[in-house]
């Protein structure tokens, strides 16, 4: 059925030949299996990850090198992304998907081999951390876009929310625990050990995804001339944007905050498993329940909520208000995510020409993520720099935290099944 189309209001919904399409909305086997690799990716990341800042503010009590740590994996992921389009567009993407899981496992073995000197090496460790998402993420997406369509792609993405939130709430949970039982250095070695073997898995299982066919040629300026010439992208660009201001900073530094005030490994795995649990249902929730035609007002509600569960840190900063805060989040998020990223990838197969050229718009939307969760930091850095007190901070992530209600209002024309802003 190659280049069959289906007639939307004002535009065209096209679904690739190289889709796998399913009237039902269900998932077929290369859609399961890719989330299977997808999870074993989230475990492994969500075993270790959630503790390198934690590892590296412990052997260096710096902030400021947390933040540097990050900026320079997010920019280099960036980078990664739209040097990688090429490679994923015209020859093998399943290599890109592999070498992003190799060399996401080289970065632990790495702060492994390193241990307590690892801060000394963060920037180029955040630049392999970089370069191995980048690998990944661009043929992860690009698979993602071609195995799923508009029938099924909310519930894919609430049973990929599903996957991630139970690995983030057993992963670090565990991690917590044998870094505790374990003591310090001992028990970091023996999780980014764990992380090492599941990303192995992880690549082993990647063989039985098939090899996806390539065609076209791939555009190097296609960001640039999609910001000049559609008003549809750059409203898009610039909603993707505002909502990386916020996973910039929130990334690295609500698990942190939460270790600065126990001083505790444990509980922060405790923290991650309880918010992740609610993750878990709430995903699973919202993505059953979102439709085309509530997809708007489900994300204003996840944005205000958001936004609201911020309010409480004002108070105090402890344990039991830092898990009001990500009890808060992780109900109200996938209201706000579900739509943004479903409604990205609908855009992108809004026409055959667009649906063609899926690897530049996958580099587009993560450059515009690329400079949120850049902007994000480097007003991280600039309060660091002039005013540091707990205080502040409460102020910063507010002032972050809330930038999800720019994303709402530029992608509300865009939310409907039959946008109102085309290309």
């Amino acid at each position: 059925m190659n280049g069959q189309k289906a007639s939307a209001a004002g535009g065209r919904t096209f679904r690739s030949s190289v889709q796998i399409r399913n009237a039902s909305g269900g998932l077929d086997s290369q859609a399961v299996l890719l989330l299977v690799v997808q999870a074993l990716f989230g475990i492994g990341t969500a075993l270790s990850g959630t503790f390198v800042p934690v590892y590296l503010w412990k052997a260096s009590q710096s902030y400021s090198l947390i933040g540097l740590f990050a900026i320079t994996g997010y920019v280099t992921s960036g980078l990664t992304f739209w040097l990688a389009g090429k490679w994923v567009k015209e020859h093998n993407k399943m290599n890109s998907l592999r070498l992003g899981i190799v060399l996401s496992g080289a970065f632990y073995f790495l702060v492994l081999l390193f241990g307590q000197e690892a801060k000394q090496y963060a920037l180029p460790l955040g630049v392999l951390n970089g370069v191995g998402l980048g690998f990944y993420w661009i043929a992860y997406n690009v698979v993602y876009f071609e195995i799923t369509e508009p029938s099924n792609r909310d519930r894919y993405n609430g049973y990929a929310g599903l996957m991630g939130a139970a690995a983030g709430m057993l992963a670090p949970w565990i991690s917590g625990l044998l870094i505790t039982s374990f003591g310090g250095e001992r028990g970091y070695t023996l999780i980014f050990t764990i992380s090492l073997v599941i990303f192995a898995i992880g690549a082993v299982f990647s063989f039985w995804l098939k090899k996806r066919e390539s065609a076209g040629r791939y555009d190097w300026k296609h960001t640039y001339t999609m910001l000049l010439q559609s008003p549809l992208w750059r409203r898009l660009f610039f909603a993707i944007t505002a909502q990386g201001v916020r996973e910039g900073v929130f990334m690295f530094l609500i698990g942190l905050t939460v270790y600065t005030a126990t001083q505790n490994e444990s509980k922060l795995g405790s923290f991650a498993l309880i918010t992740s649990l609610v993750a878990l249902l709430s995903n699973w929730i919202a993505g059953r329940a979102l439709k085309p035609a509530n997809r708007g007002i489900g994300m204003l509600i996840g944005t205000v909520m958001v936004s609201a569960f911020i309010l409480p840190l004002f108070w105090k900063v402890n344990y039991g208000i830092m898990l009001l805060f990500g009890i808060g989040t992780a109900l109200f998020l996938p209201l706000y995510m579900i739509p943004m990223t479903t409604r990205v990838f609908d855009m992108i197969g809004l026409s055959e020409e667009s649906a063609k050229q899926r690897e530049e718009y996958i580099v587009l939307r993560e450059l515009a993520l690329t400079v949120g969760r850049s902007i994000g930091v480097i007003v991280y850095l600039i309060v660091l720099s002039v005013y540091h007190t707990p205080q502040t901070m409460v102020w910063l992530l507010f002032g972050v935290g809330t930038v999800p209600v720019l994303a709402w209002w530029l992608m509300r024309p865009l939310l409907p099944e039959h946008p109102r802003i085309l290309q």
